[in-house]
Protein backbone atom coordinates (compact mmCIF):
# COMPACT_ATOMS: atom_id res chain seq x y z
CA UNK A 1 0.00 0.00 0.00
CA UNK A 2 1.32 3.46 -0.92
CA UNK A 3 2.36 5.13 2.34
CA UNK A 4 0.51 8.41 1.78
CA UNK A 5 -2.82 6.91 0.66
CA UNK A 6 -5.11 4.44 2.39
CA UNK A 7 -8.29 3.17 0.73
CA UNK A 8 -11.14 2.55 3.21
CA UNK A 9 -14.10 1.68 0.97
CA UNK A 10 -14.79 1.13 -2.73
CA UNK A 11 -17.72 1.11 -5.14
CA UNK A 12 -17.15 0.56 -8.87
CA UNK A 13 -13.70 2.20 -9.25
CA UNK A 14 -14.61 4.93 -6.76
CA UNK A 15 -13.09 4.90 -3.33
CA UNK A 16 -13.17 6.58 0.05
CA UNK A 17 -9.61 7.15 1.17
CA UNK A 18 -7.22 9.05 3.41
CA UNK A 19 -4.43 11.06 1.80
CA UNK A 20 -1.76 11.75 4.43
CA UNK A 21 -0.01 15.08 3.86
CA UNK A 22 3.05 15.05 6.16
CA UNK A 23 4.18 18.68 5.83
CA UNK A 24 0.68 19.91 6.74
CA UNK A 25 0.42 17.34 9.54
CA UNK A 26 -3.04 16.44 8.27
CA UNK A 27 -5.01 13.74 6.49
CA UNK A 28 -7.39 14.66 3.69
CA UNK A 29 -10.43 12.47 3.19
CA UNK A 30 -11.04 11.64 -0.46
CA UNK A 31 -12.87 12.22 -2.73
CA UNK A 32 -11.82 15.80 -2.07
CA UNK A 33 -12.46 19.10 -3.80
CA UNK A 34 -9.60 21.62 -4.02
CA UNK A 35 -10.92 25.15 -4.58
CA UNK A 36 -8.53 27.11 -6.80
CA UNK A 37 -7.14 30.27 -5.21
CA UNK A 38 -5.69 33.00 -7.42
CA UNK A 39 -3.09 34.86 -5.33
CA UNK A 40 -4.13 38.14 -6.99
CA UNK A 41 -7.89 37.76 -6.52
CA UNK A 42 -9.94 37.39 -3.37
CA UNK A 43 -13.43 36.22 -4.33
CA UNK A 44 -13.67 34.21 -1.12
CA UNK A 45 -10.99 34.33 1.57
CA UNK A 46 -9.13 31.00 1.79
CA UNK A 47 -9.74 30.86 5.54
CA UNK A 48 -13.48 30.75 4.90
CA UNK A 49 -13.08 27.69 2.70
CA UNK A 50 -12.41 25.55 5.73
CA UNK A 51 -14.71 27.31 8.16
CA UNK A 52 -17.81 27.61 5.97
CA UNK A 53 -17.43 24.81 3.43
CA UNK A 54 -15.28 22.21 5.17
CA UNK A 55 -12.42 22.37 2.65
CA UNK A 56 -9.43 20.35 3.87
CA UNK A 57 -7.19 21.20 0.94
CA UNK A 58 -6.93 23.89 -1.74
CA UNK A 59 -4.73 24.59 -4.77
CA UNK A 60 -2.95 27.71 -5.94
CA UNK A 61 -0.48 28.51 -8.70
CA UNK A 62 3.16 28.62 -7.61
CA UNK A 63 4.24 30.05 -10.96
CA UNK A 64 2.03 33.13 -10.49
CA UNK A 65 3.56 33.63 -7.04
CA UNK A 66 7.06 33.02 -8.43
CA UNK A 67 6.57 35.69 -11.11
CA UNK A 68 5.11 38.33 -8.75
CA UNK A 69 7.99 39.91 -6.86
CA UNK A 70 5.98 41.31 -3.94
CA UNK A 71 3.89 38.15 -3.45
CA UNK A 72 6.98 36.00 -3.95
CA UNK A 73 8.90 37.72 -1.18
CA UNK A 74 5.96 37.47 1.21
CA UNK A 75 5.55 33.77 0.42
CA UNK A 76 9.25 33.09 1.03
CA UNK A 77 9.31 35.11 4.22
CA UNK A 78 5.96 34.16 5.81
CA UNK A 79 5.19 30.87 4.10
CA UNK A 80 2.34 29.91 1.81
CA UNK A 81 -0.10 29.07 4.60
CA UNK A 82 0.27 32.45 6.27
CA UNK A 83 0.16 34.20 2.90
CA UNK A 84 -3.21 32.63 2.10
CA UNK A 85 -4.52 32.38 5.63
CA UNK A 86 -5.33 28.68 5.32
CA UNK A 87 -4.24 26.02 7.80
CA UNK A 88 -5.23 22.95 5.80
CA UNK A 89 -3.19 21.28 3.07
CA UNK A 90 -2.15 23.33 0.03
CA UNK A 91 -1.27 21.97 -3.40
CA UNK A 92 0.56 24.16 -5.90
CA UNK A 93 0.64 24.01 -9.68
CA UNK A 94 3.88 24.65 -11.52
CA UNK A 95 2.95 26.84 -14.46
CA UNK A 96 2.04 24.03 -16.81
CA UNK A 97 -1.32 25.71 -17.42
CA UNK A 98 0.46 28.90 -18.50
CA UNK A 99 2.70 26.75 -20.68
CA UNK A 100 -0.32 25.26 -22.44
CA UNK A 101 -1.91 28.70 -22.88
CA UNK A 102 1.09 30.82 -23.87
CA UNK A 103 3.62 28.35 -25.24
CA UNK A 104 6.52 28.91 -22.83
CA UNK A 105 7.39 29.72 -19.24
CA UNK A 106 10.64 30.92 -17.67
CA UNK A 107 11.23 28.28 -15.01
CA UNK A 108 12.62 24.74 -14.89
CA UNK A 109 11.28 21.74 -13.02
CA UNK A 110 14.12 21.94 -10.49
CA UNK A 111 13.57 25.66 -9.87
CA UNK A 112 9.81 25.48 -9.45
CA UNK A 113 9.91 22.40 -7.21
CA UNK A 114 12.56 24.00 -4.97
CA UNK A 115 10.47 27.19 -4.86
CA UNK A 116 7.34 25.24 -3.93
CA UNK A 117 9.28 23.53 -1.16
CA UNK A 118 10.71 26.84 0.09
CA UNK A 119 7.31 28.56 0.35
CA UNK A 120 5.84 25.60 2.24
CA UNK A 121 3.67 23.92 -0.36
CA UNK A 122 2.36 20.55 0.82
CA UNK A 123 1.97 19.00 -2.62
CA UNK A 124 4.15 20.35 -5.43
CA UNK A 125 4.07 19.86 -9.18
CA UNK A 126 6.86 19.59 -11.79
CA UNK A 127 6.61 21.32 -15.18
CA UNK A 128 4.89 18.74 -17.35
CA UNK A 129 3.64 19.22 -20.92
CA UNK A 130 -0.18 19.37 -21.08
CA UNK A 131 -0.73 17.77 -24.46
CA UNK A 132 -4.11 18.75 -25.96
CA UNK A 133 -6.58 16.27 -27.46
CA UNK A 134 -6.46 15.10 -31.07
CA UNK A 135 -2.94 16.20 -31.95
CA UNK A 136 -0.81 14.01 -34.18
CA UNK A 137 0.76 11.00 -32.50
CA UNK A 138 4.32 12.11 -33.15
CA UNK A 139 3.85 15.27 -31.11
CA UNK A 140 1.97 13.40 -28.38
CA UNK A 141 4.85 10.94 -28.05
CA UNK A 142 7.43 13.74 -27.98
CA UNK A 143 5.51 15.70 -25.34
CA UNK A 144 5.09 12.58 -23.23
CA UNK A 145 8.80 11.83 -23.43
CA UNK A 146 9.55 15.35 -22.15
CA UNK A 147 7.05 14.98 -19.31
CA UNK A 148 8.56 11.65 -18.32
CA UNK A 149 12.06 13.14 -18.32
CA UNK A 150 10.85 15.88 -16.00
CA UNK A 151 9.24 13.38 -13.63
CA UNK A 152 12.57 11.61 -13.40
CA UNK A 153 14.25 14.95 -12.65
CA UNK A 154 11.61 15.60 -9.97
CA UNK A 155 12.70 12.42 -8.20
CA UNK A 156 16.19 13.86 -7.77
CA UNK A 157 15.09 17.20 -6.25
CA UNK A 158 15.25 17.57 -2.48
CA UNK A 159 11.60 18.34 -1.69
CA UNK A 160 11.68 17.60 2.04
CA UNK A 161 8.30 16.42 3.33
CA UNK A 162 6.45 17.93 0.37
CA UNK A 163 4.52 15.36 -1.66
CA UNK A 164 5.12 15.61 -5.42
CA UNK A 165 2.64 15.20 -8.26
CA UNK A 166 3.45 12.95 -11.21
CA UNK A 167 1.15 14.16 -14.03
CA UNK A 168 -0.12 11.59 -16.53
CA UNK A 169 -0.36 12.87 -20.10
CA UNK A 170 -0.85 11.19 -23.49
CA UNK A 171 -3.52 13.23 -25.30
CA UNK A 172 -6.35 11.07 -26.69
CA UNK A 173 -4.20 7.99 -27.27
CA UNK A 174 -5.21 5.29 -24.75
CA UNK A 175 -1.97 3.37 -25.12
CA UNK A 176 0.07 6.50 -24.40
CA UNK A 177 -2.10 7.30 -21.36
CA UNK A 178 -1.58 3.77 -20.06
CA UNK A 179 2.15 3.96 -20.74
CA UNK A 180 2.28 7.34 -18.98
CA UNK A 181 0.44 5.93 -15.97
CA UNK A 182 2.83 3.01 -15.71
CA UNK A 183 5.88 5.28 -15.93
CA UNK A 184 4.50 7.77 -13.38
CA UNK A 185 3.64 4.98 -10.94
CA UNK A 186 7.18 3.61 -11.19
CA UNK A 187 8.78 6.95 -10.30
CA UNK A 188 7.95 6.72 -6.63
CA UNK A 189 6.28 10.14 -6.68
CA UNK A 190 3.15 10.56 -4.65
CA UNK A 191 -0.01 11.90 -6.35
CA UNK A 192 -1.04 11.32 -9.96
CA UNK A 193 -2.92 14.08 -11.77
CA UNK A 194 -4.46 13.14 -15.12
CA UNK A 195 -3.74 16.21 -17.20
CA UNK A 196 -4.99 17.99 -20.30
CA UNK A 197 -8.61 16.87 -19.92
CA UNK A 198 -10.03 20.39 -19.58
CA UNK A 199 -10.33 20.85 -23.38
CA UNK A 200 -12.40 17.64 -23.51
CA UNK A 201 -14.68 18.85 -20.72
CA UNK A 202 -15.02 22.29 -22.31
CA UNK A 203 -16.24 20.55 -25.48
CA UNK A 204 -18.52 18.20 -23.48
CA UNK A 205 -16.49 15.18 -24.60
CA UNK A 206 -17.12 13.23 -21.43
CA UNK A 207 -16.82 9.90 -23.24
CA UNK A 208 -13.28 10.75 -24.41
CA UNK A 209 -12.43 11.95 -20.92
CA UNK A 210 -13.61 8.63 -19.46
CA UNK A 211 -11.49 6.69 -21.95
CA UNK A 212 -8.42 8.80 -21.11
CA UNK A 213 -8.88 8.23 -17.38
CA UNK A 214 -9.59 4.52 -17.80
CA UNK A 215 -6.38 4.11 -19.81
CA UNK A 216 -4.31 6.03 -17.25
CA UNK A 217 -5.80 3.93 -14.44
CA UNK A 218 -4.74 0.73 -16.20
CA UNK A 219 -1.15 1.92 -15.95
CA UNK A 220 -1.32 3.27 -12.40
CA UNK A 221 -1.18 1.09 -9.31
CA UNK A 222 -4.42 0.30 -7.50
CA UNK A 223 -3.26 2.37 -4.51
CA UNK A 224 -2.31 5.48 -6.52
CA UNK A 225 -4.22 8.65 -5.48
CA UNK A 226 -5.53 10.20 -8.70
CA UNK A 227 -6.24 13.89 -9.31
CA UNK A 228 -8.37 14.90 -12.29
CA UNK A 229 -6.88 18.27 -13.19
CA UNK A 230 -9.44 20.98 -13.95
CA UNK A 231 -12.57 18.96 -13.20
CA UNK A 232 -14.54 21.66 -11.45
CA UNK A 233 -18.22 21.20 -12.32
CA UNK A 234 -20.34 19.28 -9.77
CA UNK A 235 -22.37 17.73 -12.59
CA UNK A 236 -19.48 15.39 -13.43
CA UNK A 237 -17.96 14.66 -10.01
CA UNK A 238 -19.83 11.37 -9.55
CA UNK A 239 -18.80 10.13 -13.00
CA UNK A 240 -15.17 11.01 -12.32
CA UNK A 241 -15.19 9.33 -8.90
CA UNK A 242 -16.71 6.17 -10.42
CA UNK A 243 -13.76 6.14 -12.85
CA UNK A 244 -11.38 6.12 -9.89
CA UNK A 245 -10.47 9.80 -9.43
CA UNK A 246 -9.89 11.03 -5.88
CA UNK A 247 -9.07 14.75 -6.13
CA UNK A 248 -10.67 17.58 -8.13
CA UNK A 249 -9.69 21.21 -8.42
CA UNK A 250 -12.32 23.83 -9.12
CA UNK A 251 -11.92 27.35 -10.38
CA UNK A 252 -15.44 27.08 -11.81
CA UNK A 253 -17.05 28.31 -8.60
CA UNK A 254 -15.37 31.72 -9.03
CA UNK A 255 -15.11 31.95 -12.82
CA UNK A 256 -18.79 31.15 -13.29
CA UNK A 257 -19.81 33.55 -10.53
CA UNK A 258 -17.93 36.34 -12.30
CA UNK A 259 -20.20 35.71 -15.29
CA UNK A 260 -23.42 35.52 -13.21
CA UNK A 261 -23.64 31.76 -13.65
CA UNK A 262 -25.29 29.52 -11.08
CA UNK A 263 -24.06 25.92 -10.70
CA UNK A 264 -26.32 22.93 -10.09
CA UNK A 265 -25.65 19.20 -10.19
CA UNK A 266 -27.57 19.04 -13.45
CA UNK A 267 -25.88 21.90 -15.28
CA UNK A 268 -25.32 25.64 -15.26
CA UNK A 269 -27.94 28.37 -15.36
CA UNK A 270 -27.55 32.09 -15.89
CA UNK A 271 -28.86 34.29 -13.12
CA UNK A 272 -30.92 36.26 -15.65
CA UNK A 273 -32.88 33.10 -16.52
CA UNK A 274 -33.84 32.18 -12.96
CA UNK A 275 -37.08 33.07 -11.22
CA UNK A 276 -36.38 30.89 -8.18
CA UNK A 277 -33.26 29.62 -6.43
CA UNK A 278 -33.66 25.81 -6.38
CA UNK A 279 -31.11 25.16 -3.65
CA UNK A 280 -31.19 24.87 0.18
CA UNK A 281 -27.73 26.40 0.75
CA UNK A 282 -27.39 29.44 3.07
CA UNK A 283 -27.11 31.84 0.13
CA UNK A 284 -30.29 30.63 -1.54
CA UNK A 285 -32.37 30.38 1.65
CA UNK A 286 -31.48 33.90 2.79
CA UNK A 287 -31.97 35.62 -0.59
CA UNK A 288 -34.29 35.47 -3.55
CA UNK A 289 -33.28 36.03 -7.17
CA UNK A 290 -34.16 39.73 -7.07
CA UNK A 291 -31.99 40.23 -3.97
CA UNK A 292 -28.94 38.77 -5.69
CA UNK A 293 -29.54 40.62 -8.96
CA UNK A 294 -29.75 43.92 -7.05
CA UNK A 295 -26.42 43.42 -5.30
CA UNK A 296 -23.33 45.43 -6.34
CA UNK A 297 -21.11 43.49 -8.73
CA UNK A 298 -18.56 42.35 -6.13
CA UNK A 299 -21.20 41.28 -3.62
CA UNK A 300 -23.19 39.41 -6.28
CA UNK A 301 -20.05 37.63 -7.46
CA UNK A 302 -19.22 36.58 -3.90
CA UNK A 303 -22.78 35.39 -3.24
CA UNK A 304 -22.81 33.28 -6.41
CA UNK A 305 -19.33 31.90 -5.68
CA UNK A 306 -20.48 30.87 -2.20
CA UNK A 307 -23.54 29.15 -3.66
CA UNK A 308 -21.39 27.41 -6.27
CA UNK A 309 -19.07 26.12 -3.55
CA UNK A 310 -21.95 24.93 -1.36
CA UNK A 311 -23.37 22.95 -4.29
CA UNK A 312 -19.96 21.50 -5.13
CA UNK A 313 -19.07 20.42 -1.60
CA UNK A 314 -22.57 19.00 -1.05
CA UNK A 315 -22.09 16.82 -4.13
CA UNK A 316 -18.77 15.54 -2.80
CA UNK A 317 -20.47 14.57 0.48
CA UNK A 318 -23.31 12.94 -1.46
CA UNK A 319 -20.78 10.90 -3.43
CA UNK A 320 -19.02 9.76 -0.26
CA UNK A 321 -22.31 8.55 1.18
CA UNK A 322 -23.13 6.79 -2.10
CA UNK A 323 -19.83 4.90 -1.93
CA UNK A 324 -20.56 3.89 1.65
CA UNK A 325 -24.02 2.68 0.67
CA UNK A 326 -22.86 0.91 -2.51
CA UNK A 327 -25.02 3.23 -4.61
CA UNK A 328 -22.40 5.20 -6.57
CA UNK A 329 -23.45 3.96 -10.01
CA UNK A 330 -27.07 4.80 -9.26
CA UNK A 331 -25.95 8.36 -8.52
CA UNK A 332 -23.88 8.47 -11.71
CA UNK A 333 -26.92 7.30 -13.63
CA UNK A 334 -29.01 10.13 -12.17
CA UNK A 335 -26.38 12.68 -13.17
CA UNK A 336 -26.10 11.13 -16.64
CA UNK A 337 -29.69 12.18 -17.33
CA UNK A 338 -28.75 15.84 -16.98
CA UNK A 339 -27.13 16.17 -20.41
CA UNK A 340 -26.77 13.92 -23.49
CA UNK A 341 -22.98 14.13 -23.35
CA UNK A 342 -23.02 13.08 -19.69
CA UNK A 343 -24.98 10.03 -20.83
CA UNK A 344 -22.24 9.40 -23.39
CA UNK A 345 -19.76 9.55 -20.53
CA UNK A 346 -21.74 7.06 -18.43
CA UNK A 347 -22.02 4.65 -21.34
CA UNK A 348 -18.28 4.99 -21.95
CA UNK A 349 -17.72 4.21 -18.27
CA UNK A 350 -19.78 1.02 -18.53
CA UNK A 351 -17.80 0.00 -21.61
CA UNK A 352 -14.98 -0.43 -19.09
CA UNK A 353 -17.14 -2.57 -16.78
CA UNK A 354 -14.55 -5.35 -16.68
CA UNK A 355 -12.03 -2.83 -15.34
CA UNK A 356 -14.50 -1.47 -12.77
CA UNK A 357 -15.36 -4.99 -11.65
CA UNK A 358 -11.87 -5.50 -10.21
CA UNK A 359 -12.52 -3.03 -7.40
CA UNK A 360 -16.30 -3.25 -7.15
CA UNK A 361 -17.40 -4.94 -3.88
CA UNK A 362 -18.85 -8.42 -4.28
CA UNK A 363 -21.67 -7.56 -1.90
CA UNK A 364 -23.65 -4.35 -1.32
CA UNK A 365 -27.05 -3.32 -0.06
CA UNK A 366 -29.11 -3.56 -3.25
CA UNK A 367 -28.78 -3.42 -7.03
CA UNK A 368 -31.30 -1.03 -8.59
CA UNK A 369 -32.03 -1.51 -12.29
CA UNK A 370 -33.06 1.99 -13.35
CA UNK A 371 -32.32 2.13 -17.09
CA UNK A 372 -31.12 -0.07 -19.90
CA UNK A 373 -27.55 1.03 -19.11
CA UNK A 374 -27.84 -0.94 -15.86
CA UNK A 375 -27.57 -4.12 -17.92
CA UNK A 376 -23.90 -3.30 -18.54
CA UNK A 377 -22.88 -2.69 -14.93
CA UNK A 378 -19.86 -4.51 -13.46
CA UNK A 379 -22.09 -6.66 -11.24
CA UNK A 380 -23.67 -8.18 -14.38
CA UNK A 381 -20.24 -8.74 -15.93
CA UNK A 382 -19.08 -10.49 -12.74
CA UNK A 383 -22.12 -12.78 -12.66
CA UNK A 384 -21.63 -13.79 -16.28
CA UNK A 385 -17.97 -14.57 -15.65
CA UNK A 386 -18.82 -16.72 -12.63
CA UNK A 387 -21.42 -18.82 -14.40
CA UNK A 388 -18.68 -21.15 -15.63
CA UNK A 389 -17.79 -21.98 -12.01
CA UNK A 390 -21.25 -23.27 -11.05
CA UNK A 391 -21.85 -26.99 -10.63
CA UNK A 392 -24.56 -27.92 -13.13
CA UNK A 393 -26.66 -31.16 -13.07
CA UNK A 394 -27.38 -33.23 -16.17
CA UNK A 395 -30.67 -31.49 -17.01
CA UNK A 396 -31.78 -28.01 -16.00
CA UNK A 397 -35.01 -26.07 -16.50
CA UNK A 398 -34.31 -22.31 -16.72
CA UNK A 399 -37.22 -19.96 -16.14
CA UNK A 400 -37.94 -16.40 -15.06
CA UNK A 401 -40.69 -17.37 -12.65
CA UNK A 402 -40.83 -19.06 -9.26
CA UNK A 403 -41.77 -22.47 -10.64
CA UNK A 404 -40.92 -25.34 -8.31
CA UNK A 405 -38.63 -28.10 -9.48
CA UNK A 406 -40.04 -30.41 -12.17
CA UNK A 407 -39.41 -34.15 -11.80
CA UNK A 408 -38.48 -34.29 -15.48
CA UNK A 409 -35.41 -32.13 -14.74
CA UNK A 410 -32.62 -32.57 -12.24
CA UNK A 411 -32.95 -28.90 -11.23
CA UNK A 412 -35.01 -25.78 -11.88
CA UNK A 413 -32.90 -22.62 -12.00
CA UNK A 414 -34.12 -19.06 -12.06
CA UNK A 415 -33.43 -16.67 -14.95
CA UNK A 416 -33.50 -13.05 -13.86
CA UNK A 417 -32.79 -10.24 -16.31
CA UNK A 418 -30.22 -8.76 -16.63
CA UNK A 419 -28.12 -11.43 -14.88
CA UNK A 420 -29.39 -14.61 -16.49
CA UNK A 421 -29.52 -18.05 -14.83
CA UNK A 422 -28.59 -19.06 -11.29
CA UNK A 423 -29.62 -21.71 -8.72
CA UNK A 424 -32.70 -20.62 -6.79
CA UNK A 425 -30.81 -20.90 -3.53
CA UNK A 426 -28.87 -17.77 -4.56
CA UNK A 427 -32.01 -15.66 -5.09
CA UNK A 428 -31.46 -13.60 -1.93
CA UNK A 429 -27.76 -12.95 -2.49
CA UNK A 430 -26.28 -9.76 -3.98
CA UNK A 431 -26.70 -8.76 -6.79
CA UNK A 432 -29.30 -11.38 -7.71
CA UNK A 433 -31.72 -9.87 -5.20
CA UNK A 434 -31.85 -6.81 -7.47
CA UNK A 435 -34.77 -4.41 -7.60
CA UNK A 436 -35.86 -4.76 -11.23
CA UNK A 437 -38.85 -3.13 -13.01
CA UNK A 438 -41.77 -5.39 -13.78
CA UNK A 439 -41.62 -4.42 -17.45
CA UNK A 440 -38.24 -5.58 -18.73
CA UNK A 441 -36.44 -3.64 -21.44
CA UNK A 442 -34.59 -5.16 -24.37
CA UNK A 443 -31.13 -4.65 -22.84
CA UNK A 444 -32.02 -6.56 -19.68
CA UNK A 445 -33.35 -9.48 -21.71
CA UNK A 446 -30.32 -9.47 -23.99
CA UNK A 447 -28.01 -9.57 -20.97
CA UNK A 448 -30.01 -12.48 -19.52
CA UNK A 449 -29.74 -14.36 -22.83
CA UNK A 450 -25.98 -13.78 -22.76
CA UNK A 451 -25.94 -15.34 -19.30
CA UNK A 452 -27.83 -18.39 -20.59
CA UNK A 453 -25.33 -18.75 -23.43
CA UNK A 454 -22.37 -18.51 -21.04
CA UNK A 455 -23.81 -21.23 -18.81
CA UNK A 456 -24.64 -23.55 -21.70
CA UNK A 457 -21.25 -23.13 -23.39
CA UNK A 458 -19.48 -23.93 -20.11
CA UNK A 459 -21.48 -27.16 -19.69
CA UNK A 460 -21.53 -29.06 -23.00
CA UNK A 461 -22.64 -32.34 -21.35
CA UNK A 462 -25.79 -30.94 -19.70
CA UNK A 463 -29.17 -30.39 -21.32
CA UNK A 464 -31.10 -27.16 -20.87
CA UNK A 465 -34.68 -25.98 -21.34
CA UNK A 466 -35.44 -22.26 -21.27
CA UNK A 467 -38.96 -21.24 -20.33
CA UNK A 468 -39.45 -17.55 -21.12
CA UNK A 469 -42.38 -15.16 -21.37
CA UNK A 470 -42.53 -13.15 -24.59
CA UNK A 471 -38.81 -12.73 -25.16
CA UNK A 472 -38.30 -11.16 -28.60
CA UNK A 473 -36.99 -13.45 -31.33
CA UNK A 474 -33.90 -11.27 -31.74
CA UNK A 475 -33.03 -11.80 -28.06
CA UNK A 476 -33.48 -15.55 -28.34
CA UNK A 477 -30.97 -15.63 -31.21
CA UNK A 478 -28.21 -15.44 -28.60
CA UNK A 479 -29.43 -18.64 -26.94
CA UNK A 480 -27.53 -21.71 -28.25
CA UNK A 481 -29.46 -23.99 -30.62
CA UNK A 482 -29.15 -26.99 -28.32
CA UNK A 483 -31.31 -25.29 -25.69
CA UNK A 484 -34.97 -26.26 -25.85
CA UNK A 485 -36.88 -22.96 -25.83
CA UNK A 486 -40.47 -22.65 -24.60
CA UNK A 487 -42.63 -19.53 -24.56
CA UNK A 488 -44.58 -20.07 -21.34
CA UNK A 489 -47.35 -17.73 -22.47
CA UNK A 490 -48.27 -20.13 -25.30
CA UNK A 491 -46.42 -23.41 -24.71
CA UNK A 492 -47.20 -24.00 -21.08
CA UNK A 493 -49.02 -27.24 -21.90
CA UNK A 494 -45.80 -28.76 -23.17
CA UNK A 495 -44.48 -28.69 -19.61
CA UNK A 496 -47.28 -30.89 -18.32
Amino acid sequence: MRECFEIRATDAAGRLGDLTVPSADTTVETPALLPVINPHLDTIEPGQLGEEFGAEILITNAYIIYNSSDVRERALEDGLHDLLGFDGAIMTDSGSFQLSEYGEISVTTEEILEFQRDIGSDIGTPVDIPTPPDIDRERAEADLETTQERLEIAETVDTGEMLVNAPVQGSTYPDLREQAGRHADATGLDVFPIGAVVPMMNDYRYDDMVDAVAAAKRGLGADAPVHLFGAGHPMMFALAVAMGCDLFDSAAYALYARDDRYLTVSGTQHLADLEYLPCPCPVCTSHDVDDIRAMPDDARETALARHNLHVSFAEIRRIKQAIRAGRLLELVEQRARSHPTMLDGYRALLAHADQLERTDPVSKGAFFYTSHESANRPEVVRHHERLARLAVPDSVFLTEGDASSDERYDASWRVRPPFGPFPRALSRTYPLSAEVPQHQDRSALEAAATGVRRLVEANPDSSFTLGHRDWPAAVLEDVPDRVRVLDLTTDFESLE
